[in-house]
């Protein structure tokens, strides 16, 4: 029997945690911040689009974050543990 091997690609994940709870985000530039909320550790696409670095620390670019209004979130690990958990049960449903 062939083995196959599927991808679950959770990209953004953080911002797609914090967007389920905040539908307004949605096609807004957001950050989500290390425990200290210094640097950037999870970007939605639109930040990415406006040059927005992984570990890219937020004091270098406040002009930028207020000029774009990026919305900044500080890092929710139990929240974010608690939808990984959610996806991986849904996928479990399809997988034997």
């Amino acid at each position: 029997m062939a083995k196959i091997i599927g991808i679950a690609d959770c990209n953004n994940f953080y911002v797609s945690c914090e967007r389920v709870f905040d539908p307004s985000l949605r096609n807004k530039p957001v950050l989500v911040l290390t425990n200290n909320d210094g640097s950037a550790i999870a970007r939605s696409q639109e930040a990415k689009d406006l040059g927005i670095r992984k570990g890219e620390k937020i004091y270098g670019i406040k002009e930028l974050i207020e000029k774009e209004q990026v919305k900044l979130f500080s890092s929710n690990y139990t929240l974010y543990a608690d939808m990984s958990e959610r996806v991986v049960e849904a996928i479990r449903h399809f997988i034997p």
